[in-house]
This record gives structure tokens, sequence and C-alpha cells, in this order.
């Protein structure tokens, strides 16, 4: 029998796995009902055949039901906003937590990582993938009052499923560094709600606000103490924001 609630389905990052939104669905599973979802080769599921940021997106779609609402944290955001584009009867709203429509810096998007620094991630991922995750999660913390205690959270995050699959690890990085979506947004039709860290150094603050400013429906929060992951630091204000959304 299909749920009473509406349904909220939750997106994690590169090399993280569903258990990253625990503390956010406990806190939403009153009005929704919440679907932690796994990326292909995170969370101990298998890697597809092909791993792109289309097959990703398609492989999204076929676990969402008509009409949910969609939030897409960091690389889920981008893996959200193609099942958006490409499949707008499944996801009737979008929420983009940290995330932006191209994650490297060039010269005609400054609001992104340096190519030399996600050059580098690529390169010690092949040579030690534990370490280069964990680094990669002490960025997401960087700058946050607390980090210490979120970056623990974090690692056992990540330390509580299956590690991720290579193959889907270095197709994320992949996803990450040629991914450009700026100029397909103007068709994402669907409300939007953009909530962004003033502290966030991995998707600067400044892509939160030019996807606020591109999308026809959106909206914008920018948590002013957040880094890359609102939902760990200020949890309760994430909820708050989805749910006035989302029920608005």
């Amino acid at each position: 029998m299909p749920s009473a609630k509406p349904v909220l389905a939750l997106l994690h990052g590169w090399g993280m796995n569903a258990r990253v939104f625990d503390a956010l669905d406990a806190r939403l599973s009153g009005d929704f009902e919440v679907r932690a979802l796994d990326l292909p080769g995170h969370g101990g599921r298998a890697a597809l055949p092909v791993n792109t940021l289309h097959s990703w997106a398609d492989d999204l779609a076929q676990q969402l039901p008509d009409n949910a609402t969609l939030l897409g944290w960091s690389l889920g955001g981008q893996v959200a906003m193609r099942a958006a584009l490409d499949y707008p009867h499944k996801i009737a709203r979008l929420v983009l937590l940290a995330s932006t429509p191209k994650f490297v810096a060039t010269p005609d998007w400054q609001h992104g990582m340096a190519a030399a620094d996600l050059q580098a991630f690529g390169a010690a991922l092949l040579a030690d993938p534990q370490a280069t995750l964990l680094r990669f999660l002490s960025l997401q913390t960087r700058g946050m009052s607390g980090q210490k205690s979120l970056l623990q959270q974090l690692r056992q995050t990540l330390l509580a499923a299956p590690a991720v699959d290579g193959e889907a690890l270095t197709a994320g990085l992949t996803i990450l560094r040629d991914t450009d979506l700026r100029l397909d947004l103007a068709r994402l039709a669907q409300p939007t709600l953009v909530l962004h860290g003033a502290l966030d150094t991995l998707t600067p603050p400044a892509a939160g606000a030019w996807l606020a400013e591109t999308l026809p429906a959106a909206q914008h929060l920018e948590l002013v103490r957040a880094a890359h992951a609102p939902h760990l630091s200020h949890g309760e204000d994430v909820a708050a924001a989805i749910g006035r959304f989302a029920h608005g």
C-alpha cells in the first residue's frame, strides 16, 4: 500500500554512502517517507557496467516514484540535477545541498576547485584510496566550529558500509572533473531549494548563489557558519528549511 507521506529521496556525495543522512532521516521521517539511496558502487552496491553522470541519473530515476522530492548533496546534487532534467515526471521538487553546476574552476567559472587540486586527488586515489577519502572529508569540514567531531561523524559514516567500489570511486572523480551543467539549467523547471554553507571551500557559496539566480524556480538559503556538510553541522536548520520548502 502506498505511503500517505510524500517521498523524500536523499542522495549522497563522492565516496560516501546513504548512512551520512541518518540524522537528517530521523529529523524528517515524521513528515516524509525518507529514502536514503546509495550511488552505484557505493554502500555495498555494485558499480554499473558504464559509470557516467547520465548512467547514474538513469539509475537514480529507476528508484524514484513519480513526483518525489529529491535532495542531492555535492556530487549527488549533480546527479540529481541531471535526473531532474531527464526525468521531470519523477522529480517534483529538488533540494541542492552544497552542490554546483561545475565543480572545477575554469577561466569562465571562478566558483570551483582548482583543476590541479582535483588531478592531485585522482593520483592520490590510485595510490591510497582510504587516505585520499579521509583527506577529502577533512576539506568538507574546514573552517567550521566543531570540526573534529564532525570529521569523526563523516569517518564513521564512511566506515559504516562496505568500501566504495574502486571503479565507481574513479568514475565519480571523473564526473566531478568533467561535468558542466550550466547551459542546461535554464530548462530545470522544478521548484528548487538551494542550500549552501558560507564556509564551503569545495563548492564555494558563489556557486550556490549562481544556481539560485539561474534556476527558473529557485529559493536560496546560505548558512553562515556551515561548510560542505550542512546536514551534519546544522541539521535542525536544514531539516526545517526542507520542511518549509516541501510543504510550501
